[in-house]
């Protein structure tokens, strides 16, 4: 494969989805994984942009025919990431944003057939990821209450990656996640947006 994989995981509310969209607007050479899934779209959510929304017995029946790179089930939901369109991608260069779960990533983690830089994504204090999940004003209070208990789960996980960061100031994080980036770039001999370099010697 010519692209890189980069598995981001976050609990939910810690504003993944948006310092992604930052990121993938300011950085060159970045392509995101269009996840499958279950649960019903959030407003503003369009199939096969931010999600490819499909029934449990759809869900069920690519599992069968083992067209999933990985699949976990979230909050009542199943979520997979596609194996070919993912091969794809970095086939034809591009650098590959998985977004996914905990669960998710440490299949891809365990199995080792696929090399992965991981970077967990943690909010400033489970308080504030609180309020962020209210804020949003799409859950109700059990599923806020479920999502939080998730989310002391998952941060438990995080030392398991590679590289842990903080969403604590939109900017500072944007920053930080084009670094880990760039420099898992330079570690492959690639220019900062994404190209291959030609090292020749003269003498």
């Amino acid at each position: 494969m010519k692209g890189r994989l980069f598995v981001i995981s976050a609990p939910s509310g810690a504003g993944k989805t948006t310092l992604l969209k930052r990121v993938m607007a300011e950085l060159p050479g970045l392509a995101f994984s269009v996840s499958h899934t279950t649960r019903q779209p959030r407003p503003g959510e369009k199939d096969g942009i931010d999600y490819h929304f499909i029934s449990h017995d759809g869900f069920r029946r690519m599992i069968a025919a083992g067209e999933f790179l990985e699949f976990a089930e979230v909050h009542d939901n199943f979520y997979g990431t596609n194996r070919q369109s993912v091969m794809a991608q970095a086939k034809g260069g591009s650098d590959v944003i998985l977004d996914i779960d905990v669960q998710g990533a440490e299949i891809i983690r365990n199995e080792r057939i696929i090399s992965a830089a991981h970077i967990f994504i943690a909010p400033p204090g489970l308080e504030e990821l609180e309020r962020r999940l209210r804020g949003r004003g799409t859950e109700d209070d059990s599923t806020v209450t479920l999502r939080m208990k998730n989310a002391e789960q998952e941060m438990t996980a995080a030392s398991e990656y590679q590289y842990l960061m903080v969403n604590d100031d939109l900017g500072s994080a944007v920053n930080t996640l084009k670094s880990i980036i760039i420099a898992e770039r330079a570690a492959a001999h690639r220019h900062p947006d994404g190209r291959g370099i030609e090292l020749g010697l003269h003498l």
